[in-house]
């Protein structure tokens, strides 16, 4: 069980909702990975317009827990303003917070990301900042009242995967107590279960399902490679060594094979 801004759910997968090739092939997708959040942008998607409440309406039909982001925005006022109509259209306190600062690489402007954070959590939102993999951001991010930090891996839909696993691990290592979602980048199944693998408690991801060639299967491969990095951590994995060891001892006899 994964519990998440005071809400418990099973998946530990959170999936976005743009890019898909057809409305039915989103759907079909989100309920294929497992995912009970979905984020959706309001500055692409808004309710108030036609095609935005055609929208709104299939995404309630998921019956799954909606995470607005503010998509798009690039200063303070901005992002203070899209999360307000947010909490007021989707009924959430929930905001996925996003203040862009480069149009090429679409990195955090993290000043003004730590300034919009304390804004909107003394207004009574939940915030979930999408940041980079800086500790020092992510510790200032904590000390403005943010529970759940979401570092990117690399670059919006880049699918480079982890860039700095040193900074990501370096993170979940002075933030023990801080839900860690890794927010970005994310291309393969295999990029999923390695950030498992590093400590970090989800996954957000969008493009890497949306743009694929068979997004529903990629969905379940998404479902399953979240499991597997999961449980494995859960295991512990073994401890790796410099020499070689052979599984069945080249002396005395397997205790399997004793009377």
């Amino acid at each position: 069980m994964f519990t998440i801004a005071g809400k418990k759910f099973n998946s530990h997968l959170l999936i976005g909702s743009a890019l898909y090739p057809s409305p039915d092939i989103m759907l079909k997708a989100i309920k294929a990975s497992g995912a009970e959040i979905v984020t959706v942008s309001l500055r692409r998607q808004s309710p108030e317009n036609e095609a935005g409440a055609k929208f709104w309406e299939l995404i309630k039909s998921l019956n799954i827990n909606v995470l607005p982001n503010t998509a798009g925005c690039k200063t303070v006022k901005e992002a203070v303003t899209t999360a307000h109509m947010a909490r007021e259209l989707f009924d959430t306190n929930w905001i996925k917070l996003e203040v862009i600062g480069d149009d090429y690489t679409l990195q955090p402007n993290t000043f003004a990301l730590v300034e919009a954070s304390r804004i909107l959590i003394e207004d009574g939102f939940e915030v979930f900042p999408y940041t980079t993999d800086d500790l020092v951001v992510a510790e200032y991010l904590v000390e403005a009242g943010c529970k759940i930090i979401m570092p990117w891996g690399s670059p919006i839909g880049s699918g480079q995967g982890l860039l700095n696993t040193f900074a990501l691990k370096t993170m979940r290592k002075r933030l023990p107590d801080t839900l860690l979602v890794v927010d970005a980048g994310i291309g393969k199944p295999s990029h999923a279960t390695q950030a498992f693998e590093l400590g970090f408690d989800a996954v957000l991801l969008n493009s890497a399902v949306a743009l694929a060639e068979d997004p529903v299967v990629m969905a379940q491969a998404f479902r399953a490679a979240v499991e597997a990095g999961r449980l494995g951590k859960e295991a512990g994995a073994m401890q790796v060594r410099n020499m070689a060891s052979p599984s069945t001892p080249v002396s005395g006899t397997p205790f399997w094979q004793q009377v």
